[in-house]
């Protein structure tokens, strides 16, 4: 599937102002992916439908949670939490996209987690930085992505983490996972 066709079946289930966003993180996806030696067609599938399931109703998206048997922890937080997950399962039964890599950078496009891969680390990554958002630290992480991919992940999840116990909203746990992980990695590099 190419750019437009993607961008053509994604197109029906956003608003204007998420599918503006889709097309900035798809662009910013490609350039990370490129830099970074990753799959260009993955990043560009994964960055285009990693918002698919955003706008589902509530009750569609616990029933496929709950049909799909997704974690039952996913439905103790936030349903904001919910559409990446919902997406990874819809993306394959709605539009054949079974390349499991993608489905999983779909999934973790939110919480990420413990052990994310490349693809992953980037969809997560261009979600956050694209050129669309802006709030204070994001320059330095969009500086930060373009030479190291860890240090970049690792910005971001620590700032969504400062903002979630600000405002003392829960953290998903594989949120946390994250954070360790990529901390050990970076503390292990700089020794």
């Amino acid at each position: 599937m190419d750019k437009d066709q993607a961008l053509k079946l994604v197109k029906p289930h956003l608003i204007q102002t998420r599918y503006e966003h889709t097309e900035r993180v798809m662009q910013t996806a490609l350039t990370l992916a490129e830099i970074y030696q990753i799959d260009q067609e993955e990043a560009m599938l994964a960055a285009v439908f990693h918002d698919y399931a955003k706008y589902r109703p509530l009750e569609e998206m616990i029933q496929i949670i709950k049909d799909y048997q997704l974690p039952d922890d996913l439905l103790s937080f936030h349903h904001e939490l919910w559409h990446g997950p919902v997406a990874s399962i819809l993306v394959e039964t709605e539009l054949n996209i079974g390349n499991q890599a993608i489905k999983e950078a779909i999934y973790w496009h939110t919480t990420g987690h413990g052990q994310m891969s490349p693809l992953e680390k980037i969809i997560y990554l261009a979600d956050y930085i694209e050129p669309g958002r802006d709030f204070p630290g994001l320059d330095m992480i969009r500086k930060t992505a373009i030479e190291n991919l860890d240090e970049a992940c690792f910005m971001a999840v620590r700032q969504s983490m400062n903002y979630l116990l600000s405002h003392e909203r829960l953290i998903y746990p594989e949120t946390l996972n994250m954070y360790n992980q990529l901390k050990r990695k970076l503390e292990e590099s700089n020794s």
